[in-house]
């Protein structure tokens, strides 16, 4: 069986089989997650915050004339993980390493699938959806 992560860190499932076997790290990190959500102004305010994001990293990638391309039609556009490729493939090797040097990393897709994913989940600060923008458009 295989599960998604959502909330708190990877490699966490929420079962609760017995109460007892509630005290582990990673429920108690859900929990700081939980709160941090709350402490942002819920999940509205949060998706609120994700929307600009996504919205920011998509709108670089359409308006780069095709040196960016989105591979995902736009109605069913991800707010977390957003995919791209360039318009040269060859060059998306030096784009990753060019990327490491700014500490932008994990932007390889899994190898099935090809290209580059930008992972923005609710800890990615729009600070550093701006960042790596800038660094696009430099590229």
């Amino acid at each position: 069986m295989r599960a998604q992560k959502n909330v708190g860190p990877s490699r966490v499932t929420i079962v609760i089989i017995k109460k007892d076997l509630i005290g582990n790290d990673g429920i108690y990190m859900c929990g700081l997650a939980f709160e941090d959500l709350l402490d942002q102004g819920g999940l509205v305010e949060v998706e609120k915050k994700n929307k600009k994001k996504a919205e920011i990293l998509y709108n670089a990638y359409d308006g780069s004339n095709g040196f960016y391309r989105c591979p995902v039609e736009k109605s069913v556009r991800s707010l977390m993980n957003v995919p791209f490729t360039l318009e040269k493939s060859g060059l998306e090797i030096e784009f990753i390493k060019e990327a490491a040097k700014e500490n932008m990393v994990q932007l390889k897709q899994h190898k099935s699938v090809g290209g580059m994913r930008a992972s923005i989940y609710n800890a990615k600060p729009l600070t550093g959806v701006e960042k790596s923008v800038a660094f696009m458009k430099d590229f």
